[in-house]
């Protein structure tokens, strides 16, 4: 049990202190992830990004993730059944989101390269892992040198994605319950974060490459 973010990332950063001062980019997933990265991102003195991707869901179970889209590409996994235009008016929607979203986060500064770095890629928790699956093959795109997954809590079914893929090189999770329900479940407080928030954390830690 975590009493909040802040204290999930101060745990997590112990496990990750092995990558300080190494050619590490610390994403976290907004906007629950961000108050995690912050913690991760300073502890290892390394940058600090957010991740602009969004699961698309399957039209008749929308928290089912079916892939995922980011700004420039799209990753897609279980579409059977799944119409071709669903998933381009899907894709059109959810990219105007990402489009806001990039506003908001990228007033001063620009993303970071992820080329040829670690990429340590932070959330506050998954259920199914199908959407941060996705959103690993987007990322692997970049040409990272190295992707590990960081998360304070998941449900064993959810990890053993994370440890198959191909694309990821190491998986840390600090609880793996088995009675698993929800993310919040495992935080005594869990408070859902606005943009605003977010980019208020974002902020507190300067984005420049190392």
């Amino acid at each position: 049990m975590f009493e909040d973010r802040i204290d999930a990332g101060i745990q997590l950063a112990e496990k990750l202190m092995k990558f300080k001062d190494k050619n590490v980019v610390v994403l976290a997933v907004p906007r629950g992830g961000l108050p995690i990265g912050v913690i991760i991102a300073k502890a290892l003195n390394a940058p600090l990004d957010v991740v602009l991707t969004k699961k698309i869901g399957h039209p008749y179970h929308k928290e089912y993730a079916i892939g995922a889209a980011s700004l420039e590409d799209i990753i897609l996994s279980d579409t059977l059944g799944v119409s071709k235009n669903y998933i381009e008016k899907e894709t059109t929607r959810i990219r105007k989101k990402l489009k806001a979203r990039h506003a908001q986060y990228y007033k001063h500064h620009s993303p970071v390269n992820l080329e040829s770095k670690t990429v340590i890629i932070v959330d506050d928790g998954i259920a199914t892992g199908n959407t941060l699956l996705a959103t690993v093959e987007l990322i692997s795109k970049q040409k990272p040198e190295k992707i590990v997954v960081a998360i304070p809590v998941a449900p064993d079914s959810g990890i053993s994605k994370f440890k198959n893929s191909p694309k990821v090189d190491e998986t840390i999770c600090l609880l793996v319950p088995t009675n698993f329900q929800a993310v919040g479940q495992f935080y005594k407080k869990f408070e859902q974060v606005s943009d605003q928030e977010a980019i208020s954390w974002l902020e507190q830690k300067t984005i420049t490459e190392p």
